[in-house]
Order: structure tokens, then sequence, then C-alpha cells
């Protein structure tokens, strides 16, 4: 029998067309060049980079390595995550590391990791890093020779490490250090001057026990603009006779909280391009050493002064400041006593005075406040503070200072809410911020009894940034509290019926 030889069928189908919503949609970013994506990602706050980062690999490459700021929590286990972290942020240049006081700090491995795979740092800012030594910072300074820019706070490297970031670090412009903790007091060891004093221009201690080690870094440090020292312990008065002798190009100078006297002010007025002055809670200084400092440096712009109450700094020594330092702009006095005399004479020698702070005076009255309002035509912001003026000196602010455009009042009991009320409406453009106390509250009888001063309300209604959500919230909050109203109401009401029946 024969067989029929088989044909074989093949039976095409066509394939389903895709939806245009299916389509992946064109990424117009590819055109876009490497340089424009990471000027784009420079402008958006950090939280934005962070989740553009995620989009896509190239995104996360060009956003890490267009980020050249990086804050980092500097415990024991970063060490492990180093490698990957600056791998991908491999163009950093302003690095901070910071720790909390019950955690163990990175050590000097890390920081050694670190400086290698960052060799164009900038900036650098170290907070309560325990674990790094003298070793570590020498390793440190030697790779990272370009810091411009160094804040060492609560570590325990002592005078061998910063001696290593001062002759190795030899551009660097700013110092801050804060309590230093391998600073032994009694050392016989000095820090500075290095190679870097040449390039330094700001100098700023805090909270040191044995400050004065670095009195030849500071008197070493030629082009020094801004000299910052606060609530270090020691005598500075002999530290200061060698900064004037040495260093004549300062500008900036704050003093705060340490023991000196008219002696270490003299010494530094002959410093005498000095433009701005901040004297606070030094309470050996008088107004002979504040006479001799405004004698020799007429370019002062900016004083503050805060006398603690001392009494040592006054007339005497505000009016040689009104005859020398024509160019005053900003006043700033607390806890100092002046009177009518001292701004008499402010108002007619430093003619461009623009800002004025009275704060805890107790001779600033009424008269002082019209003396100011009267002669100081380019005053532009006055803020007074416990002081005892009342609305007679407010009054005068209604026609006085032609310049003023803001007002600023604390803890002034004798001012009202009429006076500051006057202020606001006679002086439209003028910004008044002034706490009065509130209106006592009235009896029955309407005679005030035992009329007492309320503090402000401190029921506060919380606001959601949503606009819609915070409406839709207060509304909530005041229809409860209207409900509760109502209710109370129809309850005194009930009340007051029923006794009328029973009755």
């Amino acid at each position: 029998m024969g067989q029929s030889a088989s044909t074989s069928f093949t039976i095409t189908t066509p394939s389903p067309s895709l939806p245009d919503s299916a389509v992946e949609p064109y990424d117009y970013t590819t055109n876009l060049p490497d340089e424009c994506l990471s000027l784009i990602f420079q402008s958006l706050n950090n939280s934005d980079r962070k989740h553009c980062s995620l989009v896509c690999h190239r995104w996360l490459k060009i956003e890490g390595q267009c980020r050249h700021r990086l804050s980092l929590k500097a415990q024991s286990d970063l060490i492990s995550m180093i490698p990957s972290l600056f791998t991908r942020f491999d163009s950093v240049t302003k690095l901070t590391l910071k720790n909390d006081r019950r955690s163990l700090s990175i050590s000097d491995d890390g920081v050694v990791m670190i400086s290698l795979r960052c060799r164009n740092l900038t900036r650098l800012k170290l907070r309560a890093c325990r674990e790094i030594s003298d070793v570590g910072m020498m390793v440190l300074s030697e790779n990272c020779k370009r810091l411009k820019k160094v804040n060492f706070g609560s570590c325990s490297f002592g005078v061998k490490g910063m001696n290593a970031v001062l002759n190795n670090c030899l551009v660097l412009e700013e110092l801050t250090v804060k309590r230093l903790r391998g600073i032994k007091d009694g050392s016989a060891e000095v820090i500075g001057p290095g190679l870097a004093a040449g390039s330094l221009k700001m100098i700023c201690l805090k909270e040191l026990h044995n400050g004065q080690c670095f009195a030849p870094l500071i008197s070493g440090a030629k082009g020094l603009k801004s000299l910052k020292i606060f609530r270090c312990s020691g005598d500075w008065d002999l530290v200061f006779e060698a900064v004037g002798d040495k260093v004549n190009g300062i500008v900036e100078i704050h003093l705060e909280r340490i023991q000196m006297s008219d002696s270490g002010l003299t010494a530094l007025s002959k410093c005498s391009g000095v433009e701005i002055l901040h004297l606070v809670k030094t309470p050996d200084c008088t107004n002979i050493g504040l006479a001799l400092f405004a004698e020799r440096c007429k370019l002062l712009r900016k004083l503050h002064i805060d006398g603690w109450k001392t009494n040592r700094i006054a007339d005497d020594g505000l009016i040689v400041v009104a005859k020398s330092c024509w160019n005053l702009q900003e006043l700033v006095l607390i806890g100092v006593n002046p009177t009518k005399l001292s701004f008499e004479a402010l108002a007619s020698n430093c003619l461009n005075l623009e800002r004025l702070a009275l704060c805890g005076s107790d001779t600033v009255g009424d008269t002082e406040l019209c003396c100011i309002a009267e002669k100081c035509m380019a005053l532009k912001k006055l803020c007074i503070k416990n002081c005892p003026i009342t609305d007679n000196g407010m009054e005068a602010l209604v026609t006085g200072c032609p310049n003023l455009v803001k007002v600023k009042g604390k803890k002034c009991r004798g001012v009202t809410s009429e006076g500051a009320d006057r202020l606001r409406t006679t002086r439209a453009l003028l910004v008044v911020n002034l706490d009065t106390p509130e209106t006592p509250i009235a009896s029955e009888g309407g005679a005030q009894e035992n009329a007492i001063e309320l503090p402000p309300s401190t029921l506060q209604i919380p606001t959601l940034r949503n606009a819609s959500g915070s409406t839709s919230r207060s509304t909530s909050v005041k229809s409860r509290l209207g409900f509760s109203s109502r209710r109370n109401f129809v309850a005194y009401t009930l009340r007051r019926l029923g006794s009328r029946s029973s009755s």
C-alpha cells in the first residue's frame, strides 16, 4: 500500500500591537552632557540630590562626582564604609566628621584612609573625634596639604598634631580650635608659628585651658586679619603685648570672658586698622583702656561691649569713642550705663551710626531715648531691652530718627500697648516689634481688683506645611471649641431654669 507524502503547514498569526501607554518614554536627558547634569544637581538641595541619584546608574555616578561637600557621622564603624563612600564621592573638597560624646569615634586608621582618598580637601571639620591622636593628624596633614580652613572641636590630639597641621598645610587661612583635650595644663610645649603662619588670616580659640600655648602662632601670623578668643583661661595681657608688637594688620577682634586688663587692650590698639571690636564680659577693662584703644583705632566701625554691669565702662570711655571713631556704624551696649552725655557726643560726631542696641542699662530712660530720636539722624535700627523707658520716650520716635526702619523692644515694662500702637499708626512703614504687657482683667463692676500682668498665651494650634491641612485642622479645633461652649451654655441655662422652678 502506498502512503501519500505528508505536507506541513505553518500558521502565522500577527503579533498584537502594544498600546501607546506601554511604550517606554524617551529619555531626553541622554542628550545632556555630564557637565550640564552636574550643574543641575549642584543647584538642588541635599534631599533632592539623593532622590536623583536613585534614578539610574549615570545619574548616580554624576551626582557623586559633583558632590564637593560631605558630612559623615564619624563613629568607629565608619571605617568599613570608607572605600565605597569615597569611591562614589571622589571629588569631595569639604569634609565634616562628627561624633557624639557617648560613641566611640573614628580612629587614626580611618582618618588615614580618608586622607589617601581626599587629597584635594580644602576644608576639614572634626567634632568629638576623640580616638584621633597626634599620629593620625600627622599623616592627615601630610596627605591633605591643600587645606585652607580647619575646625577642631572636642578632639584628643595635642601639640604635635597641631604643629603638624601648621607645618604641612602651607595655604591654611582659617584655624578654629575648641576644647582641644590633648593640650595639658602647665605644658611647656608651644604651638606654631609653623610654615602656615604666613597665610593665616583668622584664628579662633574657644574654651581652652592652656590657650597661651598658641601665643607663638598668634604673634607669628603676620597677615592675621581676625582674632577671636572665647572663654580661654589664663592671663592674656602678655600675649596681646607680643601680638601688638609683631602683627599690625588685624581688622576684627572678638574677646569674650578672658582674663585681660587695660594693658592688653592698649597693646592691641597698636593694630591701628581695627574696624570691629567685641569686648564681652572682661571686667578688668575700664574707661581708660577703651579710650586709649579708640584714640589709636580711628577706623572702628562696629563696637560691641558687654560690661557685665561692673560700671567700669561708661560715659568717659564712650565719649572718647564718639570723638575719635567718626566711622562708627554699629554700637551694642549690654550691661553698660551710658547717659545723655554719651548719646549727644555720638550723635554729634558719629554721623553714620545706623544700628544701636541698648540692653540691661539702668540709666537709659526717656531722656536718653528722646536725645537719640532727636539727634541720631542716620539711625536705621534700634533695639532696646530691659531699660526703664516709657511711652513718653517712645513718643519721641514718632517724629525723630527719619531714616529709622525697625524698632525692637523687650522687657521694657514702662511701654504699654497704646504707646506701641501709636508708633505703628503714625509711622506705617516702620517695623515695630515690642512685647508690651497685656491689659489687666477688670472685675464685673468695672473696677480693676488685684490687677496683674498676664503673660502671652502659650496655647498654640499646630500648623501643617500643607495649607489645606492647616485650614482643616484649625477648623476642626474651632468647631470642637464652639461645640463645647454651646454645651456649657445649655447646661448653665438648664441649671438656672431648675433653680427658678424650685424656688
